[in-house]
């Protein structure tokens, strides 16, 4: 049996006026996810836990198939998992994005999309002026980057206890209420605070104003903590899986349940992804693995953007591209199971996560039909097929 699962993720939205009073997924044109609930069964799962913030870390961990109340310790050590940065006993992982504040607001959480060769040039500024024994700047993908502190023999000054909110969360909104406070905050904020003196007349930004472009015009820390437990895929579920995503988050997930990674030239965790290329990556890897799995950020962050359209379109491009090619390649080669779900809600209304149940559409063998024949979130209020604990939905996928 061959299982495919599509990760569209933070599709799952609320109606909107200027969609006709639709969600998303309504208004999409999707006929190879509709073919896929038309053939077997519409559900929804909640993936994350009220106690836990709603980010695509937790949402992710249920479901790959794990509790995120039993494995859950921050974001930022799944990421460096996707760089191969082992952590110490007492070494924590810090999401480090470069952001773009003005009037003590967070007027840009990607500082305008910025390039991976400008941020790593002010990573590289950061490690030099900032940067020692203790603390190390990676540069990642665009916007998204990492701090790592060293703390040898004493553990790092924050904990689980330290509040630090994301950076997406605060689209549009004052920042004043929401620097990091608790045990070690002191730490993270002159760390904020430096960064800004650092990056005012950096030659990246300066160019970056001359182009008409958006300053990175500082650091932002969140996501901290410490590598977590995370038993093999295959140990649990008896499994071989492969991941494709152009995000680290779900990189450093594949990398620590023991997925095979694989990478797709013109993936670029945005809006301008090459998903066809992603779909058919999705079809070739079908012959080496027992369970692909193709996540694609374009939904959540048109969702980010407030951007209703661009929301529709990148959904039926992964249903023309993805989901339908899949399914075609599923159904040729034997028996299969092909599961569509998003991880968490991002509602374009407040651009950014949310708590609540996702809608999943599942079809293939061994799955009897209901009577549901569309997949969006108004089918699947309707489905009795419901998971609280959402982590729980990968077994009831894989027939265990």
């Amino acid at each position: 049996m061959k299982y495919a699962l599509v990760i569209p993720d933070g599709c799952a939205d609320e109606p909107q006026a200027s969609l006709g009073g639709k969600t998303p997924l309504e208004a999409a044109a999707i006929p190879a996810m509709d073919a896929i609930a038309s053939a077997g069964v519409v559900g929804r799962a909640n993936h994350v836990p009220e106690a836990l913030p709603p980010g695509s870390d937790v949402a992710n961990l249920s479901l790959l198939g794990y509790d995120p109340n039993l494995y859950f310790t921050g974001r930022a050590p799944l990421e460096a998992a996707a760089q191969g940065i082992h952590l110490g006993p007492n070494d924590s992982a810090i999401r480090c994005n470069l952001v773009t504040i003005e009037d003590q607001s967070m007027r840009d959480f990607t500082a305008g999309h910025i390039s991976t060769e400008e941020a790593t040039q002010l990573l590289a500024t950061l490690q030099s002026e900032l940067g020692g024994e203790h603390l190390e700047f990676i540069p990642g993908v665009s916007y998204r980057n990492l701090l790592i502190y060293r703390g040898g023999k004493n553990p790092p000054p924050f904990t689980s206890d330290t509040r630090a909110t994301p950076p997406h969360d605060l689209t549009d909104k004052s920042v004043l209420d929401d620097y990091p406070r608790g045990p070690g905050s002191d730490f993270l904020n002159q760390l904020m605070s430096d960064s800004v003196s650092l990056f005012a007349n950096h030659p990246v930004n300066r160019k970056r104003r001359e182009q008409g472009h958006r300053p990175a015009t500082n650091i932002w820390l969140w996501g901290q903590g410490r590598t977590p437990a995370v038993p093999p895929f295959v140990q649990i579920y008896g499994k071989r899986g492969a991941m494709i995503t152009a995000v680290d988050l779900l990189r450093g997930l594949a990398e620590l349940i023991g997925w095979r990674r694989i990478e797709v030239p013109g993936a670029t965790g945005y809006l301008d992804t090459d998903y066809a290329a992603k779909g058919r990556a999705a079809v070739a890897a079908l012959a080496e693995t027992d369970l692909i799995c193709v996540h694609i950020e374009a939904t959540d962050e048109a969702s980010h953007e407030g951007n209703a359209p661009a929301k529709v379109k990148a959904l039926e491009e992964i249903d023309r591209h993805i989901v339908g090619p899949l399914h075609k390649a599923l159904a040729a080669q034997g028996e299969y199971r092909l599961l569509v779900t998003p991880d968490h809600p991002t509602p374009l209304r407040t651009k950014t996560h949310s708590h609540g149940a996702v809608p999943f559409a599942l079809a293939g063998t061994g799955i009897v039909p209901d009577t549901l024949r569309a997949y969006d979130e108004i089918a699947a209020a309707q489905s009795k097929l419901a998971f609280v604990e959402g982590w729980k939905l990968m077994r009831y996928f894989l027939g265990s």
